[in-house]
């Protein structure tokens, strides 16, 4: 009875491990050295703010809606050069702070803790971007990000997002029923073990969603270290060939 005690309270107890106390530090470090476009705070219904990096382009063909990895901020690595490169190469972007925990955490600490709240920022950074004026969004996701818009699409009947350009996701696709857009995904050679045990699984969920392709990068980790500009061309081409 005790370890069923113990069990039900940590259950009823999510959200208090989440770590908004890291966010505001980050965003402390982050926001003064922003070089490319604009810190800006996006509001959840629940009325709490989280940071979004912002790139206008009014008139871009596309604004990209841009999700990090497990345990770090809108402007590291591989979203941070993506959310740049993206820019310069005509489009609006916005890259947010997704929920993180403890730096000791786990990746199963993540889930299915912070899920909720990474669902509802999401949501709430698409209708952000809508109401900007961009007729077409995007969204782009890597890693833990890409298990979070899995999760985003399977609690969300009517995405405002043109494709979803997912990157890393470690293991197969879930529950596919709202996904009603092309998707484009992408692994990297080298990749993470579990990212490529799952390669077939992923492909042949895409054989049923029309416009959708996958592609390998070739000499690329699972950070695409050195092999950003590839993936960015890859990006690119696979927006501009949206209906």
């Amino acid at each position: 009875m005790r370890a069923l005690a113990a069990l039900l309270l940590a259950a009823a107890l999510p959200a208090a491990a989440q770590d908004y106390e890291r966010e505001k530090r980050w965003a402390a470090q982050i926001v003064p050295s922003v070089v490319v476009g604009d810190a800006v705070q996006l509001k959840l219904p629940s009325g709490r703010d989280f940071l979004g990096l912002y790139v206008e382009h009014k008139r871009a063909p596309a604004a990209v809606l841009l999700l990090h990895g497990v345990g770090v901020h809108p402007d590291h690595g591989l979203i941070g050069i993506l959310r740049v490169a993206l820019a310069d190469m005509g489009y609006a972007t916005l890259s947010i702070q997704l929920p993180v925990q403890k730096s000791d955490a786990q990746v199963e600490d993540y889930y299915p803790a912070v899920f909720p709240e990474a669902v509802e920022r999401i949501r709430t950074a698409g209708r952000w971007l809508q109401e900007r004026g961009y007729r077409k969004v995007v969204l782009l996701s890597h890693s833990m990000g890409s298990w979070m818009a899995n999760v985003y699409y399977e609690r969300t009947d009517n995405s405002p997002f043109a494709a979803w350009l997912c990157l890393g996701l470690t293991g197969g696709f879930g529950n596919m029923r709202n996904v009603h857009v092309p998707v484009l995904d992408v692994y990297a050679e080298h990749d993470l073990p579990q990212v490529l045990r799952a390669d077939g699984r992923r492909r042949f969920t895409l054989h049923s969603i029309e416009g959708s392709k996958q592609v390998r990068i070739a000499g690329a980790d699972h950070s695409y270290t050195g092999r950003e500009k590839e993936l960015a061309i890859e990006v690119r081409a696979f927006i501009a060939g949206l209906k």
